[in-house]
């Protein structure tokens, strides 16, 4: 598999901030918003100073009319504020949302591209847990990101500023302390990251624990090992519990730290600010007003650091987003890619080398056949020959590495991918049925289709008669994965599916080896239907199935090494002659 890939803060926020583009005035008047709630804050120690100063050296001055004025703007402000604040908390988070949801539709769209070799070798619940909860705290990140920056840094230059005018030697004495409470607070940062990071990935491996267990809570029940599924949950659990605690245990520190910079700071104002005002350098009501912008500085300070942790988590959830997208897309459309129409089914492998991407593992070398438009050929050989490999090769959900793929004359590089393998239909061992309805299931080979024309596919399937005998007919609920119904009705309803999309090409991947002789009787019939009139290749280890074939091709490690029909081969007393007598003494 290959190594995960680092990524910087600053390479993270680069490919984080174009999906801002579509939602820029509603970000301009967020941060206006956090602009109006920071003017409105800075202002309360300006009115407390200059009422303190009056009350101190001209009482006189100090009326009800001037403090109610006060009192009044004050409160106007307060209004404003309030207003400025629900915007930032309604709208930006609405923001911030439509982002989470543009990046998961991106995220899944880049899924939909991404070869069989990425899913090989990445476990769906990691895959789930980038798409959903990483992407939760992006919400969050989204708007409050540039808020606390902005915010942060009004409060910081408009609090030097004044801070500076009031007393020159405090103030120099206060922002010396923050560089060292920044320096201590990105140490934990890291940790903090790390941490985030791993608790991440440790909960989509508990997801994939979680996912393969209920999935395959047949096996688990048949084998009668709940205790190690429970072992083995708890292990993930553990880890999960585990690394939870060490972000904890580094997001205390990080608080501890910054309230006792808190308390630093504090006692320094308090400290030196009363040395000052016992020698007349700082008069009361400035002092008063210093302390009240110090107070709102170390909490914007506080904010901004406690805002980290947040940064973090979003940081994190925009990592994994982006290891998904930067996933390589090995299969895609070559610029000279021309749609596939009216396909004849001509298919011809020429000097075909594949080993797979991702271990290297080479399946065969330089093979060499011909398919004729509209005959059915099958394929026998032992088990890791590369059969269905073969078959995957065509609809290109892999590439060969070496060789050539012709289908009607032309390479398959040369049509585009959606084209291609519209002019495929598969028809495989395993057979995936959606949640949802049976009618749902069947047309999805080709959306849009009628209802008759969906019941039609299904009588040609021979799926029409125990579809009716359902409770609901087509609109019966097939559960997950299909569990609701027999491996020969799912089969039947996938065949109805190939049926309904009705493909020049047809690829049978051992479509009956895992059905009883009753099942594999009636799909066997609803084959022979579907392959009329269409080019077909058969994937078969039950001999029984192929004897009707136009040709048969026997592959092994090394290639083709016998062809011919049922008879022709029996004949030749080669190495399928040697699978059909072990088959007969089977049967």
């Amino acid at each position: 598999m290959e190594k995960e890939k680092k990524y910087t803060s600053s390479v993270l926020i680069r490919r984080f901030l174009p999906y801002y583009k579509n939602y820029w005035p509603t970000l301009v008047l967020d941060l206006f918003c956090a602009s109006l709630t920071t003017v409105c804050e800075i202002l309360l120690p300006l009115i407390m100073r200059e009422i303190t100063n009056a009350g101190i050296n001209d009482l006189a001055t100090l009326t009800i009319s001037y403090v109610l004025r006060i009192g009044i703007v004050y409160f106007v402000l307060r209004i404003i504020d309030s207003a400025a604040y629900y915007y930032m908390a309604y709208i930006g988070h609405v923001m911030g949302t439509k982002i989470e949801t543009d990046m998961r539709r991106d995220a899944y769209s880049h899924l939909q591209e991404l070869s069989n070799t990425y899913f090989n070798n990445t476990k769906v619940g990691q895959i789930m847990g980038r798409i959903t909860t990483d992407l939760f705290d992006v919400t969050e990140f989204s708007h409050h990101c540039p808020e606390e920056f902005l915010i942060a840094g009004l409060k910081g230059i408009v609090s030097f500023i004044i801070l500076i005018g009031i007393n020159i030697p405090l103030t120099l004495i206060i922002f010396l302390i923050i560089p060292i409470m920044f320096a201590v607070c990105r140490s934990l940062n890291v940790k903090m990251r790390q941490t985030f990071r791993e608790r991440r990935k440790l909960i989509g491996e508990l997801n994939a624990r979680i996912e393969d267990s209920l999935l395959g809570q047949k096996v688990v029940k048949a084998f009668a090992n709940e205790d190690i599924e429970r072992e083995k949950f708890e292990k993930d659990n553990q880890n999960f519990f585990n690394i939870k605690k060490a972000s904890y245990r580094f997001m205390g520190a990080f608080s501890t730290s910054t309230r006792l910079f808190d308390g630093v700071m504090y006692s320094t104002v308090v400290i030196v600010g009363s040395i000052f005002m016992i020698k007349g350098k700082i008069n009361p009501g400035d002092l008063v007003a210093y302390l009240l912008y110090v107070t709102t500085f170390i909490a914007t300070v506080r904010r901004i650091i406690e805002f980290a942790e947040q940064f973090q988590q979003g940081m994190t959830g925009i990592e994994r987003f982006v290891e998904i997208v930067d996933a390589d897309v090995e299969i895609f459309d070559e610029p000279d890619a021309v749609d596939l129409t009216d396909a004849q089914g001509n298919i011809e492998f020429k000097d075909v080398t594949f080993e797979y991407p991702d271990d290297h593992n080479q399946v065969f070398e330089n093979l060499n056949f011909c398919i004729r438009k509209g005959e059915k050929v099958a394929f026998v050989g032992p088990s890791g020959g590369g059969k269905t490999t073969l078959c995957n090769l065509i609809p290109r959900f892999y590439d060969v590495t070496d060789g050539e793929i012709f289908l009607d004359g032309q390479n398959i590089k040369k049509y585009t991918l959606k084209s291609l393998r519209k002019s495929i239909g598969m028809v495989q061992q395993d057979v995936y049925l959606f949640s949802g309805t049976v009618f749902e299931n069947i047309v999805y080979g080709r959306p849009g289709a009628s209802r008759e024309e969906v019941i039609e596919a299904a009588k040609r399937a021979g799926a029409d008669e125990f579809i009716m005998a359902l409770k609901n007919g087509y609109d019966t609920y097939v559960g997950e994965r299909g569990v609701k119904l027999s491996g020969g009705q799912k089969q039947r309803i996938s065949i109805a599916r190939v049926f309904l999309k009705n493909p020049p090409i047809i690829i049978l991947d051992e479509a009956t080896s895992a059905l009883d002789n009753e099942s594999e009787f009636a799909v066997a019939k609803s084959l022979n239907e579907l392959s009329v009139g269409r080019t077909t290749i058969t994937i078969a280890h039950r001999l029984s199935t192929i004897r009707n074939a136009d040709r048969i091709m026997v592959l092994t490690e090394e290639g083709i090494v016998e062809q011919g029909n049922h008879a022709e081969l029996l004949e030749k007393k080669g190495m399928y002659y040697k699978f059909h007598q072990m088959a007969s003494q089977l049967e």
